[in-house]
């Protein structure tokens, strides 16, 4: 009875698991690619957060592959948290035109240059 109640277990676990494997979408990314990060309100010490705060940041450079669900992102040095995120909290960065990306932080020079 019991290997009975076993099998009919792996049996509706398998079918839990492929109705939920229907909605769900395989994100690889390589080093170097460009994403976007959602900062969650977990992420940091509490009082750091603002609610008026940027929910995402990039496009940021993927700087190595833990494995297929986290991944090490270079942060801008302002961004006071840890630099490992899960999948579901990155998004493939997808220019709005074909203009050339740059990585570096432009709105620390932006500001500077409007101090003038």
């Amino acid at each position: 009875m019991l290997a009975e109640v076993r099998q009919q277990i792996i049996k509706s676990n398998a079918r839990y698991k492929a109705a939920a494997d229907v909605h769900r979408r395989e994100r690889l990314f390589k080093e170097g690619d460009l994403v976007m990060v959602r900062l969650r309100r977990e992420r940091f010490p509490p009082g750091a957060y603002s609610k008026l705060a940027k929910r995402k940041i990039g496009p940021v450079p993927i700087l190595a592959k833990i494995n297929d669900n986290a991944y090490r992102i270079e942060l801008p040095a302002d961004c006071n948290t840890s630099s490992t995120f899960n999948v579901a909290d990155i998004s493939p960065y997808k220019p709005a035109d074909d203009a050339i990306v740059l990585i570096s932080s432009s709105e620390s020079s932006s500001s500077e240059a409007g101090e003038d």
